[in-house]
């Protein structure tokens, strides 16, 4: 049968309308994968095609890709792997040109159809070409029995080609300037949080509310589920989880776990970070946190200051989750590195703070000594002139006494200022301190002072110095007024994991239950005990009535601290009100 021209002619018009709006189209479209799929999707409409797929050429010119029409996800599902590109479809890929087959089955380059693929009959194939470079191939069939494809639809055919490789162009420059756009805003917003964290370390902000800012960000940045830190426990066999952020973080935050079975503890070990691509089934984790989490892939980094790992900062999805690559590693990294500022810096500031008490303390001692003391002793030698012309006894009787007081004044002024300056104590050491208040002790009383003291125990005790050599002093004081003594020993040593301050003496001893009525002397030692928390003991060689002692067993003064933490202080002291 002869076509009419004016059929015909109304064909290819409307063939023309078709691809002029598949060009608008295409060009509306920015995602490549909406774009692939619209190509086949135009290019069976144009050639009134039966199916039709786009393969797009991956590493060795083999298909990676392949978006199909008019085939169901179901029959897709039945037939199995996509085309590799043999066969018929790799002579398309070999010679890029158009190529119309009447029967693909019957084509020596056939290589036949896999088990529940559709029958397929007429074929018409032509590239798709980006910057110069083939970027896949249109592939066309009709069913068995219909009829061939035309050269006009070989024509329309490659027009919707070469208007699909300008929109696949578009399509990926769109995608690129997508991919770069977000970098920049990635980069942007990790600039914007290292900035935030600087600000918030160099305001002074608490390094714990520091520390859970760095684990928020780093969590928000990665797109993790939670974020957690661990650092070390009061047992130091332990972790700790101090900071915990986004899900089941009331869960996770506080709990204790071994140093020894967890993944955490192999990185403070190592100081490199380590990444699991699930830690449920990891066997270096340690499973009750991680089950209690739900955490799947993860990753841990360590926490390093001066050179040595002392913490972790860990991030995990849940099971099932997206793992983390290398880029995101470097990113927990960088905020791990400013947590370790914010530890450090703290800690300096403490220091600052430290150091600036005690130049104020020292400034105030010396004020102390260099003026009000002074004063006091010419006011004193005042008073004793003003003694020596008097006539009337009673009179001298009272400034005597009224001079005995200011010396009781300016040697408890002397005490006060040796205890404000523990840096000068530690400056000389414990050691020294101790030493040299013997030294005097023996020079004015003629006792016998023996000391004894473990150098080990008095670094330990270094913070506390001042308190120490207070103890000693009033100890000492009581033993030259009251013990009749020959010899006293001060002892500095360890003892069961304490530090323990010993001053004993030889002398005759007293009666504690008549002492503690007498003045302030055992109520200051028994609080001056409380503020160190320490413990107080003092003994006396005395039995229980009152004439009957023990030769060489006067008194003892006994003061023992746990040695945990910062300082140890020993305890106890002879005391006589």
């Amino acid at each position: 049968m002869l076509r009419s021209p004016s059929g015909m002619d109304e064909r290819e018009g409307d063939r023309r309308e078709l691809l002029l709006q598949a060009g608008l189209a295409l060009a509306s479209e920015l995602s490549l994968p909406a774009v692939l799929q619209r190509i086949v999707e135009l290019a069976v409409q144009v050639t009134k095609a039966r199916y039709g797929a786009l393969g797009v050429l991956g590493t060795e010119q083999r298909i990676s890709e392949f978006h199909t029409t008019g085939v169901s996800q179901e029959q897709r599902n039945a037939i199995g792997h996509i085309p590799v590109g043999r066969g018929v479809l790799r002579a398309l890929i070999e010679d890029a040109k158009p190529l119309r087959l009447h029967d693909i089955r019957d084509d020596p380059r056939s290589v036949g159809f896999p088990p529940n693929h559709p029958p397929m009959q007429p074929f018409l194939g032509a590239p798709v070409k980006a910057r110069g470079q083939v970027f896949g191939n249109i592939y066309l069939t009709r069913e068995p029995g219909a009829s061939d494809f035309s050269p006009e639809d070989e024509e329309a055919l490659l027009v919707l080609a070469s208007q699909a490789g300008v929109a696949v162009e578009n399509a990926r420059l769109y995608d690129e300037t997508r991919r770069l756009y977000d970098e920049a805003r990635q980069r942007e917003r990790r600039l914007e949080a290292v900035r935030e964290l600087a600000t918030a370390i160099l305001a002074g902000i608490q390094p714990e509310t520091v520390l859970e800012l760095v684990a928020e960000r780093a969590r928000e940045l990665v797109g993790a589920a939670v974020a957690t830190m661990a650092v070390p426990a009061t047992d130091p066999d332990s972790l700790v989880l101090t900071v915990a952020i986004g899900e089941h973080a009331d869960e996770l935050r506080g709990l204790v776990f071994p140093r020894d079975e967890s993944i955490s503890g192999e990185v403070i070990a190592r100081g490199e970070p380590v990444v699991v691509e699930d830690a449920a089934s990891d066997g270096r984790a340690f499973q009750p946190v991680v089950k209690l989490g739900d955490m799947g892939p993860a990753m841990f980094v360590p926490l390093v200051v001066r050179g040595s790992a002392f913490a972790t900062l860990s991030v995990a999805n849940l099971v099932g989750g997206r793992p983390f690559d290398e880029d995101d590693v470097a990113l927990v990294q960088t905020f791990a590195s400013q947590a370790a500022v914010a530890v450090e810096y703290g800690r300096a500031q403490r220091d600052l703070h430290r150091l600036a008490v005690l130049e104020d303390r020292e400034r105030i001692a010396k004020e102390l000594h260099d003026g009000v003391i002074q004063s006091l002793f010419a006011v004193g030698m005042g008073l004793q002139a003003t003694a020596t012309i008097s006539h009337d006894p009673e009179l001298e009787r009272r400034i005597e006494n009224a001079v005995q007081e200011m010396d009781r004044v300016i040697r408890d002024l002397r005490n006060y200022i040796f205890g404000l300056l523990p840096g000068v104590v530690a400056d000389r050491q414990l050691d020294q301190a101790l030493r040299s208040l013997a030294e005097d002790f023996q020079e004015k009383t003629g006792v016998v002072a023996v000391v004894d003291v473990d150098q080990r125990v008095a670094a330990d005790l270094s913070p506390r110095a001042g308190d120490v050599v207070q103890v000693v002093r009033e100890a000492l004081s009581n033993v030259g007024r009251h013990a009749e003594a020959a010899t006293c020993r001060i002892s500095l040593r360890p003892q069961d994991g304490r530090a323990v301050l010993e001053i004993d003496d030889d002398g005759s001893g007293f009666d504690l239950e008549w002492a503690r009525g007498r003045g302030q002397g055992l109520g200051n030692l028994h609080g001056r005990a409380k503020t160190l928390g320490a413990e107080l003991t003092i003994e006396s060689g005395l039995h229980d009535l009152p004439a009957v002692r023990r030769p060489g067993h006067g008194g003892q003064v006994l003061l023992a601290e746990k040695v945990d933490r910062f300082f140890c202080v020993g305890k106890g002291e002879h005391r006589k009100a």
